[in-house]
């Protein structure tokens, strides 16, 4: 990835935690590269081969990397980003968006402040991956305006009273 492909960039302090169902795996391994060449620690959950293996296990593993501290960010790849998506959401804290353009990857850290990133292997080649991969790191929170929708969904990942 080149400068002028990421923009301005400042590795985090925390790891990048990434996970792949069977359908996700060769982006994932891509992708991976890509986080170590950007200055990245990354923490692989799997899968670490493509064999069968059901997308909510890797995703709620992610999303607790994240939602803990564990990693500063998640990266999730299936088949189309959905289900991973989908499930990652259900982990309070998590905030996980599913793209496959550059502008929404980078919204969806300046707006929505995402903290998961899920991408679709059978929707996305590998350089585009790569391009939004680093659109959205490249991202920062706006705050603001925004802060009072990002403290809404906050409220939903608390338990009822």
């Amino acid at each position: 990835m080149s400068a002028a492909t990421s923009g301005p960039f400042v590795p985090a302090s925390g790891a990048v935690a990434v996970g792949s169902d069977h359908a996700g795996f060769h982006l994932k391994t891509e992708l991976v590269g890509a986080l170590h060449e950007l200055g990245f620690t990354v923490l692989d959950l799997g899968a670490h081969d493509t064999s069968r293996c059901d997308y909510p296990d890797l995703a709620v593993a992610v999303g607790q990397a994240v939602a803990s501290g564990r990693a500063a960010w998640g990266l999730l790849c299936c088949g189309t980003g959905v289900g991973m998506s989908m499930t990652a959401n259900r982990v309070p804290g998590v905030r996980a968006a599913v793209v496959s353009d550059s502008f929404s990857a980078r919204a969806t850290r300046q707006h929505n402040d995402a903290n998961v990133l899920c991408l679709g292997e059978r929707v996305v080649g590998f350089g585009l991956a790569r391009e939004l991969l680093a659109a959205w790191l490249s991202g920062a929170f706006e705050g603001g305006r925004h802060q009072g929708r990002i403290d809404k969904l906050h409220r939903l990942d608390a338990p009822a009273a």
